[in-house]
């Protein structure tokens, strides 16, 4: 039959073959497969919350198998009868389901039970327009977590994604609840952008309470670079988009000493760097530890050695934080305190950087 139309060049179903014939006709000891006697006058219309009225005519459905020779029901037929065992109301669901809504109507109508509302949302697709899949990257839920991604920022992402509510683009879970319908959900298929889905990972990020920050970590550690952690947030989440970044950057904080060079950072530690940092170190034992007095004491010495403050600054920021990209250097300076500080650039003027 399959193969009869196909040469044909018409849509591969059931001709209904068997349709109104009578069982003595049926091969003896052969399981039947039940299907359902659809009408085949008329029209199907599914009434869809989101793609509006849309109608196919049943001389376009066949009568589809409910049952299989097994015995087991195929999935129209069950998703029907669990639908109206657990009284659901609405259906919402991707639009790749929309051609089932339509043979699923035909066994409510059959049955003589209410049709419930159907809401066929449109599917994200990659960058690329194409329907999303592994080849764009994450899929799953848990895999954006792992990638760093808080859930408050992916609610408010894929919410927006398919939905608007004005020009608003941050949305809080609660304003979420409280706007959405489904009146305002787009029919035309949306794509994924991993960049305005950072950016927004970066907002949220931002507002983030310090405390809920610093346990992304995942681990326990002392109580001292906890404090250390805590007192930096507010500089540290102000730049990464992700938890991931976010981590990276403050691992310096909870390092054992000698803290590892990256590779920018070692290309810094050159003999003139490190005889630099020997004679800041020596300029900042008497000073006071608080942000203000430690630049004015650094500038001092950059500007009796004749160097530019960048000179010695990013030598510094080697020596501390093991990159070339941190807080600002004398808020890190205050942050790790007068002892780690001296001690890391003692590390980074007498020891080998640690790779």
């Amino acid at each position: 039959m399959r193969e009869k139309a196909r040469a044909e060049r018409r849509s591969v179903r059931y001709d209904g073959t068997w349709r109104d014939r009578a069982s003595s006709d049926a091969p003896a000891g052969a399981p039947p497969a039940i299907r359902l006697k659809a009408p085949q006058e008329g029209s199907t219309t599914i009434r869809d919350r989101v793609q509006g009225d849309v109608t196919v005519a049943n001389s376009e459905l066949d009568d589809l198998i409910i049952l299989r020779a097994d015995g087991t029901p195929t999935y129209n037929l069950s998703v029907v009868v669990d639908d109206h065992d657990m009284a659901i109301t609405h259906v919402i669901r991707g639009d790749d389901h929309l051609n089932n809504a339509f043979r699923q109507t035909q066994i409510y109508n059959a049955l003589d039970w209410r049709v419930p509302e159907f809401a066929h949302l449109p599917l994200i697709h990659g960058p690329d327009g194409t329907k999303m899949s592994k080849r764009h990257g994450a899929v799953g839920i848990d895999a954006y977590q792992d990638l760093g991604y808080l859930p408050e920022a992916m609610r408010n992402y894929l919410l927006r994604l398919g939905w608007s509510h004005g020009d608003d683009e941050i949305i809080s879970t609660e304003q979420a609840i409280g706007w959405f319908d489904l009146d305002a959900v787009g029919r035309a298929p949306a794509r994924f952008d991993f960049a305005k889905l950072d950016n927004l990972n970066g907002h949220y990020i931002r507002i983030a309470t310090d405390e809920r920050l610093e346990k992304v970590l995942g681990q326990p550690i002392p109580e001292i670079r906890r404090a250390r952690l805590l007192r930096a947030m507010p500089e540290l989440k102000l730049r990464p988009k992700t938890l991931a970044e976010l981590v990276t950057n403050a691992l310096f904080l909870v390092s054992e000493r000698p803290i590892r060079l990256d590779e920018k950072a070692t290309q810094l530690s050159t003999p003139d760097a490190r005889a630099l940092l020997a004679e800041v170190a020596k300029q900042l034992e008497d000073v006071d530890w608080r942000v203000d007095d430690l630049e004015r004491r650094v500038r001092e010495f950059a500007s009796q050695r004749g160097i530019k403050l960048g000179a010695i600054a990013q030598p510094l920021r080697a020596a501390l934080t093991g990159s070339t990209a941190s807080p600002g250097i004398f808020v890190v300076m205050e942050v790790l305190g007068r002892e780690e500080t001296l001690g890391r650039l003692t590390d980074a003027v007498n020891l080998a950087p640690v790779r």
